[in-house]
C-alpha cells in the first residue's frame, strides 16, 4: 500500500477573480466591480485540490513564495489533506497572482508567474514518487524543456509510477512535434479540443483522433460544453456533458483530469472516468474559482444522479 495515491508537480497561485467588471479602465480612470474573490489557481494545484476533494492521498510539489499568499495557498492543501512537505520556499520571488477579470462579454487575465518561474522537473522530489502509485506532471514548454521533460519521465516510469500529463497551451505557437514522443511515454495525455488540433495540424476532430492514435494508446480530449472522449488502445469513448449554468470556466478543464484519474486511480472502466470528468467539469463551472465547486465524493454522486446530461 502506498502513502499517496498520487504525487503531482507544477504550478500554484493565487486567483484574484474580478466579478462584474464591465469594461478596463482608461488611463486615469476608476471603474467598479460587484465583487472581488480570492482563491487558489494554477493548473497543477487545482487538479491537486479537486483530487483530494475526492478522497484521495495527493502530495504536491512545487514553489511558493514566503509571504501571506504562499502561507494562504499551504493552508487551504493543508485543510483538505495534501502533503506540503515537497513544496519549495523561495528567497527570489512572491507567490504569483492571475487576475481573472468576469465581464458580461468575455474573461482577460492579468497574471504575475512570480515563483512558478522557478519550477522544474528536476525539483520533482523523488522520495515522494516513491511512496506513490501515480504521478501528474504539468510544466510542458516544447522545444524549451522538451529533452529535461523526457529525461524525467524515463526516470520516473523506471520507477514503477504510472504518469498523466496535461501539456496545456503553447504559448510560444510552434506546437512542437516532439509531443508525439511525450504521448508515446506517458499512461493518459490529457488536452483539450484546440490544442489537439494545433498539435496535429488538422481541421476537423476526426483527423486529429486518427492522427493521435498513431501515439497513444490512452489520450482524452476535452470537448468543453460537448463532454470529452477518451481513446483506449485504438477504441474511443464518447460522454456528453452536463447541461449547467457556466459563471466561470477557469480551471474546468482541470477539475476534469482530477475526475477522470480519481475513475482511473480507483479502476472504474472509461464511461465512469469519463462521467466523473464531465462532472467536475460542470461543478466546476458553477462556482468562481478553479476548484471551489468540486464537492466530496458522495455529493459528486449525488449531483450525477440528479442532473440530466445534454
Amino acid at each position: 500500500m502506498k502513502k499517496y495515491d498520487a504525487v503531482v508537480i507544477g504550478d500554484a497561485n493565487i486567483d484574484l477573480v474580478v466579478v462584474g467588471c464591465p469594461e478596463m479602465p482608461a488611463p486615469g480612470e476608476e471603474v467598479f466591480a460587484d465583487q472581488m474573490q480570492v482563491h487558489v489557481g494554477g493548473g497543477a494545484a487545482l487538479f491537486t485540490l479537486s483530487l483530494a476533494k475526492l478522497g484521495l492521498k495527493l502530495a504536491f510539489n512545487g514553489v511558493l513564495g514566503k509571504d501571506d499568499d504562499g502561507q494562504y495557498i499551504l493552508n487551504e492543501f493543508q485543510k483538505h489533506g495534501v502533503d506540503t512537505q515537497y513544496i519549495k520556499i523561495s528567497e527570489r520571488n512572491n507567490t504569483g497572482i492571475s487576475i481573472a477579470l468576469n465581464s458580461d462579454k468575455d474573461r482577460s487575465f492579468i497574471t504575475y508567474m512570480g515563483t512558478n518561474k522557478e519550477i522544474d522537473l528536476q525539483q520533482l522530489d523523488l522520495k515522494s514518487v516513491e511512496l506513490a502509485r501515480h504521478v501528474h506532471l504539468t510544466g510542458y514548454r516544447g522545444r524549451r524543456n522538451h529533452d529535461d521533460y523526457m529525461g524525467m519521465i524515463a526516470r520516473l516510469k523506471s520507477m514503477g509510477v504510472t504518469l498523466s500529463c496535461d501539456v496545456g497551451w503553447d504559448d510560444t505557437g510552434e506546437w512542437y512535434e516532439g509531443i508525439y514522443e511525450l504521448m508515446r511515454t506517458v499512461d493518459i495525455f490529457f488536452m483539450n479540443e484546440a490544442e489537439a488540433l494545433h498539435y496535429t495540424r488538422c481541421s476537423c476532430e476526426a483527423d486529429s483522433i486518427a492522427q493521435l492514435r498513431k501515439h497513444s494508446s490512452h489520450f482524452v480530449i476535452k470537448l468543453s460544453s460537448r463532454g470529452a472522449l477518451a481513446c483506449i488502445d485504438g477504441k474511443t469513448t464518447h460522454s456528453e456533458g452536463f447541461k449547467v449554468d457556466a459563471i466561470d470556466t477557469t480551471g474546468a478543464g482541470d477539475a476534469f483530469n482530477a475526475g477522470y484519474m480519481f475513475g482511473y486511480l480507483s479502476g472504474r472502466p472509461v464511461e465512469e472516468c469519463l462521467l466523473y470528468g464531465n462532472a467536475c467539469g460542470a461543478c466546476s463551472v458553477m462556482n468562481y474559482g478553479g476548484s471551489t465547486g468540486i464537492p466530496d465524493i458522495y455529493a459528486l454522486q449525488q449531483f450525477i444522479t440528479s442532473i440530466t446530461t445534454v
